[in-house]
């Protein structure tokens, strides 16, 4: 039988990060699910620490990329191998926040088929764990859509999205250098609605070591690109323009700048564009 979601992990080279990713995928109460592993890079102790995965579980499937590329070229490889209706997403340094993620998720797309992906909360950690901050996104679709093109309006890998509206926009763009899913979610609200939970579904961790800091220069550029790429459908431009312009600048400040300043400008960002939930009366 085929699993109803395909969760999606890209790995590179933090093979000390990746079993508790894949320990947060079993602890799930969903249990419909296989996980593909997509392997890019010269890493040599991630296939054995795979191989040993495998043996316990036969969901788990590894694939070892002759050819390395970009993290859109890893994804839409991982996409075109996976059988779910629905894909997830997690980062080989990151985990899942509770075991009933996929359960909500799932259950929420089986009952609104209006809807193409939905997301959820993040509790950001540092590389031992420890909590440093938390942070929910807009939670409504018409919250979503007015923020889109400012900020990232999905965490990536706490979502769920439809696999078939996913491949009929093209999926992942692999002429960008980075926050391909963010180009995603921009192509996806187009056709169908956004929500997020207002519930911590990931454990984020930053740490020097991972990739939204080695490839903030390129980030930077696709940033640029993303925005005026969808200025005529939502809201904002020239205020998402102008912040573009300066996490660009930023980003060409001396590496020794960015080292001291990345975890607390990172953290600023996101008390700035977190969603606050009304709460009841």
């Amino acid at each position: 039988m085929s699993p109803r979601v395909s969760v999606l992990m890209l790995t590179y080279n933090r093979p000390q990060f990746i079993g508790k990713a894949i320990q947060s995928i079993l602890a799930q109460q969903f249990q419909e699910w296989e996980l593909l592993v997509v392997h890019d890079g010269p890493n040599e102790e991630i296939p054995v620490v795979m191989e040993e995965w495998q043996k316990r579980d036969s969901r788990i499937h590894y694939f070892r990329r002759i050819v390395s590329g970009n993290i859109a070229e890893a994804s839409n490889f991982g996409l075109a191998h996976a059988r779910g209706e629905y894909i997830a997403v997690l980062d080989d340094d990151d985990y899942w926040a509770c075991p009933d993620k996929l359960s909500k998720q799932t259950d929420f797309l089986d009952r609104r088929p209006d809807y193409c992906c939905c997301g959820g909360g993040v509790i950001v950690v540092d590389p031992m764990g420890r909590e440093q901050m938390r942070y929910l996104k807009p939670e409504h679709d018409r919250q979503i859509q007015r923020r889109a093109l400012m900020v990232n309006p999905l965490a990536h890998s706490a979502t769920l999205y439809r696999r078939e509206p996913a491949l009929r926009v093209g999926g992942y763009d692999e002429t960008l250098a980075g926050f391909q899913d963010w180009d995603l979610w921009l192509k996806l609200g187009k056709i169908g609605k956004l929500y997020n939970f207002p519930d911590y579904f990931l454990y984020y961790r930053v740490w020097q070591g991972s990739a939204s800091f080695h490839q903030s220069k390129r980030n930077t550029e696709s940033a640029l690109r993303i925005t005026r790429r969808h200025r005529s459908d939502y809201a904002g431009f020239p205020a998402a323009f102008a912040l573009a312009l300066l996490y660009h600048g930023y980003a060409h400040l001396p590496i020794g700048v960015q080292r001291v300043s990345y975890s607390f400008l990172s953290r600023l960002k996101k008390t700035v564009f977190s969603h606050r939930p009304i709460p009841a009366s």
